[in-house]
């Protein structure tokens, strides 16, 4: 198994608690960063049933997702090369099915910030969430046609339309409890979003939600769902039950962490 459940290396420094990885019965874990710079740890699982399980503290500054409404868009010519690969099209994230619907509906928008919250608001508009309507291989392409989908399909449609227009999108993976806003009556899962890449940074943008968010946590980057999956697996196997929280810790006077 290979298991994405730590907390992104560039949010290390924030933990107040470590993320450390338990297992029950106890096997050897190997842990490694892949070609994204993702934590993965490794194991060989026993025949049998096995608890997995990971909990921590992070310290978070409460402020909600930057905006950034002057962000300029690049060129191609002119983008990093690191960022050209999220300019391609990817197992869930078919452009070239795509690419032709992009540039009738977003041609006359602005450059730049607001072409990428004009994709967002389209997606969020055009999708209706339903956890009944998830499926492993479902593509942009097939969210877009069928109208619905998870969070996961809000944003490998918002990836791929923001690709065939030319700016860089990547596919994130990670927490993202109810602070700030009303709680959901609905077990809490793990939240996908994704960032373009405007004025020289990556910026979050979240098409499910479509609104700056408190409290993201991120697990993982990649070109898609597929290079972020919590688990992957080899050999056959039944899940029989996940759970995942996310809890605003109020901080103890004086000790400044929360």
């Amino acid at each position: 198994m290979l298991l994405t459940l730590h907390a992104h290396y560039t949010r290390s420094s924030h933990l107040v608690r470590r993320d450390d990885m338990l297992t029950s019965p106890c096997v050897p874990l190997t842990l490694y960063r892949d070609s994204f710079g993702n934590w993965i740890t490794r194991i060989v699982a026993p025949a049998g049933p096995i608890r997995i399980s990971t909990d921590a503290v992070i310290w978070d500054s409460g402020a909600r997702d930057p905006v950034a409404a002057s962000a300029e868009q690049h060129p191609v010519e002119s983008l990093p090369e690191e960022t050209l690969i999220y300019l391609l099209g990817s197992r869930y994230c078919d452009t070239d099915n795509l690419s032709e619907f992009a540039w009738k509906q977003f041609a006359n928008t602005p450059l730049g910030w607001a072409r990428v919250q004009a994709v967002c608001d389209f997606v969020n508009r055009h999708i209706r969430f339903g956890y009944e309507f998830a499926r492993p291989t479902k593509t942009a392409s097939q969210a877009f046609t069928e109208g619905t989908g998870v969070c996961r399909d809000f944003a490998h449609l918002g990836i791929t339309l923001c690709r065939c227009l030319n700016i860089p999108a990547r596919y994130c993976t990670g927490y993202l409890g109810d602070i700030g806003v009303p709680p959901v009556d609905a077990p809490m899962d793990f939240a996908g979003w994704f960032e373009a890449y405007l004025g020289g940074r990556w910026y979050t943008f979240d098409p499910r939600n479509n609104t700056p968010r408190i409290g993201r946590i991120l697990i993982a980057r990649g070109r898609d769902a597929a290079d972020v999956a919590i688990s992957t697996t080899f050999g056959p196997n039944t899940l029989e039950g996940f759970r995942v929280w996310t809890d605003e810790v109020v901080p103890v006077a004086g000790t400044g962490s929360g």
